[in-house]
């Protein structure tokens, strides 16, 4: 049994540093192989679009799942299906296959991830309140950002090596090997406490009645509300940003087989992440209001970016990344306990699923846009674009602020501190 804060952090961060380290193995490399494969840029990023379409497809329905079934029986599924689908990747490299089967298949891959968004979360803040956790959210969600990030820098140097002194499809074998360790993980130590599955009047029944409630906790929150409407901008932003990295520096440097830069690239963002992760508490204590960290760092961020695309020098670019991953990742943490403040335990996972859906609905509209500038006008006039379209998220965010909710002062657990909001019915 599960009897301490320490001990569900140290499976917490166990679990942050095994999806990362599986994830991260093609990170450096996933664009160039979708390229070497045949497919053009605008093919490529729609293939992103696809599995990014596959999150906002499936996102509710998992969630659903972790708040019903529970929140290991998600993970665990999870695992199994981005194994498969991750190997089935592998098989149509091999036999260079047709847009529509690589279409499919990153969409299955998006309904794999979808198992881990919101549950892992959700896991993490209701044993912390179980445990009886005294502290702020945010530096637990800092340390994870820490431990993600030594496992993006460990898996994007080593997919990278691995990739130029063997072929594109081993770091995909190395991700496949990795879930099968993470799926006996969960079984063995990521026990739901804090939260019990609810499954009195049928599956069915609870996940109605769950989906009805996230909504009035969620969607007819205004607080809510216009902080989950910032995410499909902010992610749409990032998700092409980062996946263009890896040709757009290739191109610069002058060598488009030098895969090993493309695996330094994504680790000198996990680099920059480790550090964000570090400075997002302490950040935190600098601002009285959380949203005003989070106004800062994304309008900064949208900079960053434009630059990016303004100063065609590959140091440069090289040096704006470590910024832009920066600021990334010192806000997510404490957007992530901004929201998690804001809403109830038993509608938590499909909550934040139906927030990681919206992030996912940017991406799906973005990445397909953006690569077509891509083919157009280049690689620098894309990231100009992406800067545009991430500032749309800062009115979203002011609004959300202009709520005035007490998660933006409050610190702890949402149950501790009582900051989770009533939903339309019970209110006023």
């Amino acid at each position: 049994m599960i009897s301490t804060p320490e001990k569900v952090q140290r499976i917490y961060l166990t679990l942050m540093l095994g999806n990362t380290l599986a994830a991260s193995f093609i990170w450096g490399i996933n664009t160039i192989f979708l390229l070497d494969a045949g497919l053009s840029n605008l093919e490529a990023f729609a293939a992103n679009a696809f599995f990014t379409a596959g999150m906002v497809l499936f996102e509710i329905p998992t969630g659903v799942v972790a708040d019903t079934i529970g929140r290991r029986v998600s993970y665990m599924a999870g695992t199994l299906t981005l194994m498969a689908t991750t190997l089935l990747y592998v098989m149509l490299w091999e036999i260079s296959g047709p847009f529509w089967a690589w279409a499919l298949v990153s969409l299955l891959l998006g309904f794999g991830f979808t198992f881990f968004s919101g549950a892992v979360e959700a896991w993490l803040v209701d044993a912390l309140d179980a445990t009886g956790f005294v502290g702020d959210l945010e530096q637990i969600f800092g340390r994870g950002q820490i431990v993600t990030g030594i496992g993006m820098l460990t898996g994007s140097v080593a997919g990278g090596y691995v990739a130029q002194v063997t072929s594109l499809g081993v770091p995909f074998l190395m991700r496949a090997a990795v879930l099968v360790l993470m799926f006996f993980f969960a079984g063995w130590a990521m026990k739901d406490i804090g939260f019990e599955p609810r499954r009195g009047d049928g599956t069915l029944n609870e996940m109605k009645q769950i989906t009805a409630n996230s909504i009035d906790y969620g969607w007819r929150i205004p607080s809510v509300k216009w902080i989950m409407l910032a995410a499909p901008f902010t992610a749409g932003g990032s998700f092409y940003a980062f996946y263009a990295l890896q040709p757009y520096l290739l191109e610069l440097v002058g060598d488009p087989n030098a895969y090993g830069i493309a695996g330094i690239t994504a680790a000198l963002v996990a680099g920059s992440q480790i550090i964000g992760g570090f400075l997002a508490p302490r950040i935190r204590r600098i601002f009285r209001l959380r949203t005003s960290a989070l106004l800062l760092a994304v309008g900064a961020g949208a900079v960053t970016l434009g630059l990016i695309g303004v100063i065609e020098e590959f140091w440069v670019a090289v040096g704006l990344i470590a910024v832009w991953a920066m600021l990334g990742s010192a806000a997510l943490p404490i957007r992530q306990s901004y929201i998690n403040g804001m809403i109830p335990s038993q509608q938590r996972a499909t909550i934040l699923s139906f927030d990681s859906m919206l992030g996912s609905t940017g991406g799906v509209a973005v990445q397909p846009v953006l690569g077509r500038v891509a083919d157009a006008s280049g690689y620098a006039t894309s990231y100009l674009y992406g800067a545009v379209i991430t500032c749309v998220a800062l009115p979203f965010i002011a609004l959300s602020r202009r709520q005035r909710p007490p998660a933006d002062e409050a610190t702890g657990t949402p149950e501790a501190e009582g900051t989770v909001e009533a939903g339309p019915e019970s209110a006023g």
